[in-house]
């Protein structure tokens, strides 16, 4: 398993991003408005981490990792079949892949597709 995508949702992404940079050394960019304004900055091994205010009143605060697949629309309907409900069926995002979200156990998870 590869997480591609570490997605986190807080109402102060600066504070956030600066602890992560002060404690990790990590670089964040500029927002990026594919990936809902999130800012991001390099995994080791690969993928992203994401640190964005959320995206409507209704949205709290979350930490998502979005697990690296080869066939999102397989591993959605196997998530749905262990008993996931899906919050967000596949989308394609320009320039970045495709990812669904799905809940289980309380927890969101996400999947992506390169």
């Amino acid at each position: 398993m590869q997480i591609h995508y570490l997605e986190i949702v807080t109402k102060d992404v600066g504070a956030v991003c600066a602890a992560y940079a002060a404690a990790t050394g990590a670089q964040f960019g500029e927002p990026d408005a594919g990936l809902g304004n999130a800012r991001t900055a390099a995994l080791p091994g690969g993928g992203l981490v994401g640190v964005r205010a959320p995206m409507h009143e209704t949205e709290g605060p979350v930490v998502r990792p979005y697990w690296l697949v080869d066939d999102i629309r397989a591993a959605v309907a196997a998530a749905v079949k262990a008993g996931a409900r899906v919050a967000h069926p596949p989308l394609e995002i320009p320039g970045h892949g495709t990812f669904a979200i799905y809940i289980q156990g309380g927890i969101h998870h996400g999947l992506w597709q390169r």
